[in-house]
Protein backbone atom coordinates (compact mmCIF):
# COMPACT_ATOMS: atom_id res chain seq x y z
CA UNK A 1 0.00 0.00 0.00
CA UNK A 2 2.68 2.53 0.79
CA UNK A 3 4.34 1.86 -2.69
CA UNK A 4 1.22 2.17 -4.33
CA UNK A 5 0.89 5.57 -2.57
CA UNK A 6 3.75 6.61 -3.50
CA UNK A 7 3.62 6.24 -6.91
CA UNK A 8 0.16 7.40 -7.58
CA UNK A 9 1.77 10.87 -5.89
CA UNK A 10 4.74 11.01 -7.51
CA UNK A 11 2.44 11.39 -10.69
CA UNK A 12 0.72 14.09 -8.62
CA UNK A 13 1.55 17.44 -10.34
CA UNK A 14 1.51 19.27 -7.69
CA UNK A 15 3.44 17.06 -5.75
CA UNK A 16 5.91 16.93 -8.62
CA UNK A 17 6.59 20.84 -8.94
CA UNK A 18 6.63 21.11 -4.79
CA UNK A 19 8.98 18.34 -4.78
CA UNK A 20 11.56 19.15 -8.21
CA UNK A 21 10.82 22.88 -8.64
CA UNK A 22 11.34 24.59 -11.91
CA UNK A 23 13.77 22.22 -13.11
CA UNK A 24 11.67 18.92 -12.83
CA UNK A 25 9.06 20.84 -14.50
CA UNK A 26 11.41 21.82 -17.41
CA UNK A 27 12.21 18.02 -17.70
CA UNK A 28 8.89 16.59 -17.54
CA UNK A 29 7.72 18.50 -20.13
CA UNK A 30 10.78 17.98 -22.47
CA UNK A 31 10.22 14.24 -22.28
CA UNK A 32 7.03 14.06 -22.23
CA UNK A 33 6.65 15.95 -25.61
CA UNK A 34 9.77 14.11 -27.83
CA UNK A 35 11.11 11.57 -25.62
CA UNK A 36 9.22 7.97 -26.46
CA UNK A 37 9.14 6.86 -22.45
CA UNK A 38 7.80 9.74 -21.23
CA UNK A 39 4.06 9.28 -22.97
CA UNK A 40 2.63 8.20 -19.57
CA UNK A 41 3.63 12.26 -18.00
CA UNK A 42 1.34 14.19 -16.92
CA UNK A 43 1.38 16.90 -19.16
CA UNK A 44 -1.64 19.11 -19.52
CA UNK A 45 -2.19 19.04 -15.79
CA UNK A 46 1.20 19.86 -14.84
CA UNK A 47 1.30 22.67 -16.73
CA UNK A 48 -1.67 24.59 -15.36
CA UNK A 49 -0.99 23.59 -11.60
CA UNK A 50 2.23 25.34 -12.94
CA UNK A 51 0.23 28.59 -13.94
CA UNK A 52 -2.27 27.83 -10.52
CA UNK A 53 1.80 27.76 -8.81
CA UNK A 54 3.63 30.47 -10.32
CA UNK A 55 5.35 32.95 -8.37
CA UNK A 56 5.06 30.57 -5.30
CA UNK A 57 7.80 29.07 -3.52
CA UNK A 58 7.90 26.45 -5.77
CA UNK A 59 8.34 28.43 -8.75
CA UNK A 60 9.15 31.66 -7.87
CA UNK A 61 9.22 33.10 -11.80
CA UNK A 62 7.10 35.76 -13.74
CA UNK A 63 4.51 33.96 -15.52
CA UNK A 64 5.78 35.25 -18.70
CA UNK A 65 9.01 33.91 -18.32
CA UNK A 66 7.92 30.54 -17.01
CA UNK A 67 5.61 29.88 -20.22
CA UNK A 68 8.97 31.32 -22.33
CA UNK A 69 10.88 28.59 -20.79
CA UNK A 70 8.28 26.03 -20.97
CA UNK A 71 8.03 26.85 -24.69
CA UNK A 72 11.26 26.33 -25.30
CA UNK A 73 11.28 22.53 -23.38
CA UNK A 74 8.70 21.83 -25.15
CA UNK A 75 10.02 22.95 -28.55
CA UNK A 76 13.23 21.06 -28.13
CA UNK A 77 11.72 17.94 -26.69
CA UNK A 78 9.73 17.35 -29.83
CA UNK A 79 12.96 18.17 -31.87
CA UNK A 80 14.59 15.43 -30.03
CA UNK A 81 11.82 13.22 -30.71
CA UNK A 82 11.80 13.97 -34.84
CA UNK A 83 15.63 12.75 -34.65
CA UNK A 84 14.93 9.99 -32.75
CA UNK A 85 12.10 9.08 -35.49
CA UNK A 86 14.94 9.35 -38.30
CA UNK A 87 17.08 7.00 -36.29
CA UNK A 88 14.71 4.53 -35.22
CA UNK A 89 13.65 4.16 -38.95
CA UNK A 90 17.35 2.59 -39.42
CA UNK A 91 17.44 0.14 -36.23
CA UNK A 92 13.57 -0.67 -35.03
CA UNK A 93 11.32 -3.22 -37.42
CA UNK A 94 8.10 -1.98 -38.44
CA UNK A 95 6.40 -4.36 -35.37
CA UNK A 96 9.27 -4.03 -32.50
CA UNK A 97 7.90 -3.39 -29.24
CA UNK A 98 9.07 -3.39 -25.70
CA UNK A 99 7.35 -1.79 -22.69
CA UNK A 100 8.04 1.84 -23.61
CA UNK A 101 7.72 1.53 -27.88
CA UNK A 102 4.98 0.60 -29.03
CA UNK A 103 3.77 -0.11 -32.78
CA UNK A 104 -0.09 0.84 -31.46
CA UNK A 105 0.85 4.51 -30.52
CA UNK A 106 3.02 5.09 -33.75
CA UNK A 107 -0.06 3.65 -35.63
CA UNK A 108 -1.99 6.28 -33.55
CA UNK A 109 -0.30 8.92 -34.28
CA UNK A 110 0.14 7.82 -37.62
CA UNK A 111 -3.90 7.83 -37.64
CA UNK A 112 -3.76 11.47 -36.48
CA UNK A 113 -1.55 12.72 -39.05
CA UNK A 114 -3.24 11.39 -42.10
CA UNK A 115 -6.35 13.04 -40.67
CA UNK A 116 -4.98 16.31 -40.10
CA UNK A 117 -1.48 17.08 -41.60
CA UNK A 118 0.85 19.37 -40.17
CA UNK A 119 -2.16 20.57 -37.81
CA UNK A 120 -1.37 17.98 -36.25
CA UNK A 121 1.74 19.26 -34.70
CA UNK A 122 -0.83 21.90 -33.02
CA UNK A 123 -3.48 20.32 -32.48
CA UNK A 124 -1.82 16.97 -31.38
CA UNK A 125 0.28 19.53 -28.54
CA UNK A 126 -3.45 18.97 -26.58
CA UNK A 127 -3.59 15.15 -26.80
CA UNK A 128 -1.64 12.87 -24.57
CA UNK A 129 -0.01 10.41 -26.35
CA UNK A 130 -0.46 11.51 -29.51
CA UNK A 131 2.20 14.76 -28.19
CA UNK A 132 4.75 12.35 -27.97
CA UNK A 133 4.58 10.01 -30.60
CA UNK A 134 3.64 12.11 -33.48
CA UNK A 135 7.22 14.20 -33.78
CA UNK A 136 8.74 10.63 -33.48
CA UNK A 137 6.54 9.43 -36.93
CA UNK A 138 7.55 12.66 -38.30
CA UNK A 139 11.10 11.37 -38.08
CA UNK A 140 10.02 7.92 -39.49
CA UNK A 141 8.42 9.53 -42.81
CA UNK A 142 10.91 12.35 -42.91
CA UNK A 143 8.73 15.49 -43.38
CA UNK A 144 10.30 18.37 -44.39
CA UNK A 145 12.57 20.01 -41.56
CA UNK A 146 11.65 23.51 -42.19
CA UNK A 147 7.59 23.06 -42.18
CA UNK A 148 8.02 20.68 -38.86
CA UNK A 149 9.65 23.17 -37.12
CA UNK A 150 7.44 26.06 -37.92
CA UNK A 151 4.66 23.97 -36.92
CA UNK A 152 6.48 22.59 -33.84
CA UNK A 153 7.09 25.61 -32.44
CA UNK A 154 3.56 27.01 -32.84
CA UNK A 155 1.93 24.00 -31.54
CA UNK A 156 4.07 24.29 -28.70
CA UNK A 157 3.60 27.86 -28.00
CA UNK A 158 -0.30 27.27 -28.21
CA UNK A 159 -0.11 24.54 -25.78
CA UNK A 160 2.35 25.89 -23.45
CA UNK A 161 0.39 29.47 -23.08
CA UNK A 162 -3.07 28.30 -23.17
CA UNK A 163 -3.00 25.49 -20.50
CA UNK A 164 -0.46 28.04 -18.10
CA UNK A 165 -2.10 30.94 -18.50
CA UNK A 166 -5.18 29.57 -17.55
CA UNK A 167 -3.90 27.97 -15.00
CA UNK A 168 -2.39 31.21 -13.50
CA UNK A 169 -5.79 33.74 -14.36
CA UNK A 170 -8.12 31.26 -12.82
CA UNK A 171 -5.55 30.86 -10.00
CA UNK A 172 -5.85 34.59 -9.81
CA UNK A 173 -9.49 34.79 -9.88
CA UNK A 174 -10.18 32.68 -7.25
CA UNK A 175 -7.33 31.72 -4.80
CA UNK A 176 -8.66 29.04 -3.21
CA UNK A 177 -8.94 26.85 -6.44
CA UNK A 178 -5.12 25.47 -5.73
CA UNK A 179 -6.75 23.66 -2.52
CA UNK A 180 -8.81 21.25 -5.04
CA UNK A 181 -6.27 20.86 -7.57
CA UNK A 182 -7.29 17.37 -7.29
CA UNK A 183 -10.22 17.74 -8.79
CA UNK A 184 -9.03 19.67 -11.19
CA UNK A 185 -6.02 17.32 -12.51
CA UNK A 186 -8.89 14.17 -12.69
CA UNK A 187 -10.91 16.64 -14.55
CA UNK A 188 -8.08 17.58 -17.36
CA UNK A 189 -7.10 13.76 -17.41
CA UNK A 190 -10.38 12.56 -18.28
CA UNK A 191 -11.17 15.43 -20.92
CA UNK A 192 -7.55 14.72 -22.55
CA UNK A 193 -8.07 10.97 -22.69
CA UNK A 194 -11.47 11.04 -24.11
CA UNK A 195 -10.06 11.91 -28.11
CA UNK A 196 -7.31 9.67 -27.12
CA UNK A 197 -9.60 6.54 -26.91
CA UNK A 198 -11.83 7.42 -29.32
CA UNK A 199 -8.61 7.86 -31.68
CA UNK A 200 -7.22 4.73 -30.34
CA UNK A 201 -10.68 2.66 -30.82
CA UNK A 202 -11.00 3.86 -34.69
CA UNK A 203 -7.76 2.67 -35.47
CA UNK A 204 -8.12 -0.90 -33.74
CA UNK A 205 -11.56 -1.34 -35.87
CA UNK A 206 -9.62 0.16 -39.32
CA UNK A 207 -8.77 -3.42 -39.98
CA UNK A 208 -11.41 -4.87 -39.46
CA UNK A 209 -13.59 -2.69 -41.12
CA UNK A 210 -10.85 -3.23 -43.97
CA UNK A 211 -11.58 -6.88 -44.04
CA UNK A 212 -15.19 -6.24 -44.32
CA UNK A 213 -15.39 -4.04 -47.14
CA UNK A 214 -13.26 -6.62 -49.34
Amino acid sequence: MTITLSIVEFFNPQYLIQYGGLALLLFIVFAETGLFFGFFLPGDSLLFVAGLLTTSKYIDQPVGILVGLLIIAAFAGTCVGYYFGVWAKRYFRPKDSNLFFKQKYLDMAQDFYGKYGMMAFIVGRFLPIVRTFVPILAGFVRIDVKKFLIYNLLGASLWIASLVMAGYWLGSLFPGLVDNVEFIIVTLIVVTAIPVILSYRRAKRAPTDQGLES
